[in-house]
């Protein structure tokens, strides 16, 4: 347990850290972070207390759905945002392309290793995550149809209150699932590997395939 909880914390720290990236290179970001950076510009908090905010009044929304959070699910609440306003503190936006091209592909490739070794830890599923779990168990739908409408809801929304919408978030959508199962490959539990391997759908819901 306590090598699964060093593998949980360190995958959140990195996840948050790696969103940092995407955010300060400017090109882009994933569905969520649109809707977190969008927020941002209409309240007074940082990036990372929007991250917690968000997250904290998702996962509120488990109650009626009778989602249960796992330690992994409260650790995501603090944690990930804590470390994206580090990030941001820490790394200076760039002017260059190039740097922000390298920022951003840092970013994608970093953030699929952090959410494969979260994820590896077995530890409970993030809030927003939980949440599309949850109504698919609830309305019967597929789990394609119930994570696009929430992420084009949250994605939509944040570029209207402005969020960062360009070819990063592109490139995520593309890339952070094929990272996620190559690096699960490797840092996962054997169970999680053998999921993977076999492309079971069922064990994969029951160990996320997303952190956020």
């Amino acid at each position: 347990m306590s090598a699964r909880l060093a593998q949980l914390v360190i995958g959140l720290l990195l996840y948050g850290f790696t969103m940092a990236l995407m955010v300060q290179a400017g090109l882009g970001l994933d569905p969520w972070d649109v809707f977190h950076q969008g927020l941002t510009h209409h309240v007074p908090l940082t990036f990372g207390q929007v991250v917690i905010v968000v997250g904290a009044i998702v996962l509120v929304l488990w109650i009626p759905l009778k989602q249960r959070p796992g330690i992994g699910t409260v650790l995501n609440v603090l944690l990930i945002g804590l470390a994206a306003d580090a990030g941001i503190a820490l790394i200076p936006a760039p002017d260059e392309l190039w740097a922000r091209i390298a920022l951003l592909l840092i970013g994608v490739v970093g953030n699929g290793l952090a959410g494969a070794l979260y994820i590896g830890a077995r530890l409970g599923t993030g809030p927003r995550d939980g949440l599309w779990v949850a109504l698919v168990d609830r309305t019967g739908l597929s789990v394609r149809l119930v994570r696009t409408g929430i992420e084009i809801t949250v994605l939509v929304t944040g570029f209207l209150l402005g969020g960062t919408v360009g070819t990063g978030t592109v490139l995520y959508a593309l890339a952070i699932g094929p990272l996620v199962q190559f690096f699960l490959g490797r840092v996962g539990r054997t169970d999680t590997r053998r999921a993977i391997s076999e492309n079971t759908a069922q064990e994969l819901c029951d160990a996320p395939v997303y952190v956020v």
